[in-house]
């Protein structure tokens, strides 16, 4: 046989010894057989024994840098040991597979097989995080010159956290007790009495504690805390009762312990009749009339201030207290502050308003305004010098008078004043310097802007000119056969005097008038087309002329503004505005996104004629636009969308015939098709004002929230009922200073609460479903 020591791949000696037989014995089944013996349990000879090998190779690391300064890192002066605590092993779940474990695996493996410990070492921050000790407790704090106590009791509450032995302390607030109450010692780890620092064994239920010279008292602890010393073997003792002092004593023996027998009706039948009792009238009104409130609508006449104003209020009587509110309805740009509280909710008195003091004898009912006094018409003095005149009251209010008082209120009375006019300072003479628009807009402005330019006229009127035939009206000798050209341009309302050429007149004739903005001398106004006619007299800078005529396309012109006298080859038109569009941007797709301007994913009748005008071809007639669209929907829907537009402006990639061509332009006009189109148009019209209507009222009412509460209150003010108008809404935004259109309104009512009615709205759900729906709609597409 043969044997040898193993030995590693650096000759180092390992602690097993391998036997290996290369022959078989006899017998066998004729394969090898190889012994490994454990050398670390044979006997060594003396004087001799066998290298251990070593598992963790631990490199010391005593010296470092901190702060830039070299110091010695050792336990106890640079740092201290951290807390290790044991906690139950886990249940093993390594799955090793086929493969072989590694090496640390095998000796994590070893470890806790070797020792047969089912228990491992964690750091106490990982074990214990979040695990606190909670005691309770109290102190005596002495108190000095007072006849009432001498010492008084202050209950505590003591934390003790095991993940790094800190501790707090915390005293519960008590109302109205005039102490400071709340954190009572940070968190920090508290020193013992005989040196070191407080430990969980040193906490016991019935104990005292000396911390930082205060006696503290330990009376309970929570189930936690008995769960956890009843597992390390340290029981606490019973809950103890906190000690009462002297004030508390005083206080609790004030209070009536004993049951007050039960009210019955013959109990207080015989209190009234003894001349006492306590009738609870009042609860038994508020339960009756709860949420029930007159609104009456009244003017006060201002005379205080330098003009005669007359300020709208709105007088609230809640039937459950008897109490009167006055609130001030402000106008839009009134001027005054929004304070629309004129007088808080109270009982107000009759007459004389005096502020009572503690010693006054208190005012009897009868002495205080009722509500159920009020009618249409009254004029009625209160809070001592306002006068206050009734015009005007809701229909609940009504109601009740009707039912409940069997008497009509009058009708309404109209008290409103007229319009003040407000006198505007005339405009003064054109000078003749400059333009008029520059010069118009010195007047209208405090600091003059460019005029702007009306660019939709324009394009409308673009390559539209008038002639006239005009001569002097009172003309000398030498200027009776001189004959001029008036030329007005409708785009911009510019006029021009041209004075053609005539033989043997001795004159240098051309222009006379250059092209610009004048004033017509004789009406004091720009020129308009209705100031050349025939037989009409103008006058610009001091030249009287007389209109004499016109020509076939200034008649025309007159006779149909809008007619248009340009005829256009319709295929051409299409090709060009095919190629224009290619060289917008190289994607298709960039280029539908340029000219669908709502972002909605089809162009509309609109958005096409935009295309057009875009490309010069502005003042094509709606007829035309529609039959260029036409060949662009091949859907015929009214709308082009994104399939068909690439369908026209692209050349297919593949055809089957030679030199194959678009679809000819269909040069007919269908009316039905128009119709659709301008439907198509108006819905998509239609839904953008619902989106930025939804959008406008949203921001009032989600972005700010007390908008909403006051909403709220406004809504339950002006009815009792559920429901509210879409009228009211908008009045109570306007109320708010938020001036919307109404038809805006009726659209966002109809589109957070599809199906209701506009005058039957349940504001609770309105005002839900704005701030829900508010993120639906994006500001931008």
């Amino acid at each position: 046989q043969d044997s040898y020591i193993g030995t590693s791949h650096f000759g180092f000696c390992t602690d097993v010894l391998h036997l290996n037989f290369p022959r078989p014995f006899r017998g066998s089944a004729g394969r090898a057989m190889s012994v490994h013996i454990d050398m670390k349990n044979l006997p060594n000879l003396p004087g001799f024994h066998m290298p251990t090998a070593k598992e963790n190779h631990p490199r010391p690391h005593t010296w470092n840098t901190v702060n830039g300064t070299r110091m010695e890192m050792k336990e106890g002066l640079s740092h201290e040991k951290p807390k290790f605590v044991k906690v139950i092993k886990p249940v093993e779940t390594w799955r090793s597979g086929s493969l072989p474990d590694s090496t640390t695996r095998n000796m994590f493996a070893k470890a806790g097989a070797q020792t047969g410990v089912e228990h491992c070492e964690l750091p106490a921050w990982d074990a214990f995080d979040r695990h606190v000790l909670r005691f309770y407790g109290f102190f005596k704090e002495a108190v000095v010159e007072s006849n009432l106590e001498n010492y008084r009791v202050r209950n505590i509450v003591f934390f003790y956290y095991l993940e790094d032995d800190t501790c707090h302390v915390i005293e519960p607030r008590q109302d109205n007790s005039g102490i400071p109450q709340g954190q009572f010692i940070r968190r920090h780890r508290f020193p013992a009495p005989g040196g070191g620092y407080l430990k969980p064994e040193d906490l016991q239920v019935g104990s005292e504690l000396q911390i930082y010279g205060r006696s503290m008292f330990i009376t309970d602890c929570d189930a936690f805390t008995r769960a956890y010393y009843e597992q390390a073997g340290l029981e606490q003792g019973p809950a103890e009762v906190s000690e009462l002092d002297p004030f508390n004593a005083t206080r609790d023996a004030m209070k009536v312990n004993c049951a007050v027998a039960p009210r019955t009706y013959e109990k207080m039948y015989r209190e009234v009749m003894l001349g006492g009792g306590h009738v609870n009238a009042d609860m038994q009104q508020f339960l009756e009339n709860d949420r029930k409130v007159l609104r009456f609508f009244c003017i006060m006449d201002d005379l205080a201030t330098p003009q005669f104003e007359r300020r709208p209020f709105l007088i609230l009587y809640f039937l459950s207290d008897d109490k009167v509110e006055i609130r001030e309805m402000y106008p839009l740009n009134c001027g005054r502050d929004n304070f629309p509280i004129f007088f808080r909710r109270g009982k107000m008195p009759l007459g004389k308003y005096n502020v009572d003091g503690p010693q006054s004898q208190p005012r009897k009912k009868s002495e205080f305004v009722d509500g159920r006094d009020f009618y249409v018409g009254q004029e009625m003095t209160l809070l001592t010098n306002y006068r206050f005149f009734i015009y005007d009251a809701d229909e609940f209010t009504r109601q009740f008078f009707k039912e409940e008082m069997n008497r009509e209120l009058e009708p309404r009375i109209e008290v409103q004043l007229p319009e003040r006019a407000v006198p505007r300072a005339p405009t003064p003479p054109y000078t003749g310097y400059g333009s008029w628009d520059d010069s118009m807009s010195s007047v209208t402005h405090l600091i003059p802007k460019p005029p702007q330019k009306d660019l939709v006229k324009l394009f409308t009127h673009a390559d539209k000119i008038l002639r006239f035939k005009a001569r002097f009206a009172n003309p000398k000798p030498e200027d009776t056969d001189r004959i001029f050209v008036v030329s007005f341009f409708l785009q911009d309302d510019c006029l021009a005097i041209h004075e053609p050429p005539q033989r043997n007149l001795g004159i240098v004739t051309g222009r006379f008038l250059e092209k610009a903005v004048h004033m017509n001398q004789v009406t004091g106004q720009l020129f308009k087309a209705e100031d050349l006619l025939p037989g009409n007299m103008i006058k610009v800078y001091n030249h009287e002329f007389e209109m004499l005529d016109l020509d076939e396309y200034t008649r025309k012109l007159f006779s149909d503004p809008n007619a248009q006298f340009k005829s256009y080859d319709l295929q051409a038109v299409l090709e060009k505005v095919r190629e224009s569009m290619r060289q917008q941007f190289p994607l298709v797709r960039d280029i539908f996104r340029r000219f669908d301007s709502d972002h909605d994913g089809t162009i509309t009748l609109g958005e096409f004629r935009k295309v057009l005008e875009k490309f010069g071809f502005a003042n094509l007639p709606k007829e035309t636009v529609v039959q260029i669209m036409r060949h662009f929907d091949t859907r015929e829907d009214g709308q082009i969308s994104y399939n068909e537009f690439c369908d026209v402006l692209l050349d297919e990639d593949y055809t089957q015939h030679m030199l194959k061509t678009k679809p000819p332009l269909v040069q007919d006009f269908d009316p039905a098709y128009a119709e659709r189109a301008q439907a198509r148009a108006e819905e998509r019209d239609e839904t953008e004002k619902v989106r930025k209507a939804a959008r406008a009222v949203g921001d009032v009412i989600y972005k700010q929230s007390q908008k909403f509460f006051r909403l709220f209150k406004e809504f339950s003010h002006i009815t009792h009922h559920q429901t509210v108008t879409y009228a009211q809404i908008h009045k109570c935004l306007l109320d708010n200073g938020n001036d919307f259109d109404p038809e805006d309104i009726r659209r966002t009512v109809m589109y957070v609460l599809p199906g209701v009615n506009p005058d039957k709205v349940p504001y609770v759900a309105f005002l839900k479903a704005m701030v829900t729906s508010f993120h639906d709609l994006s500001a931008t597409r």
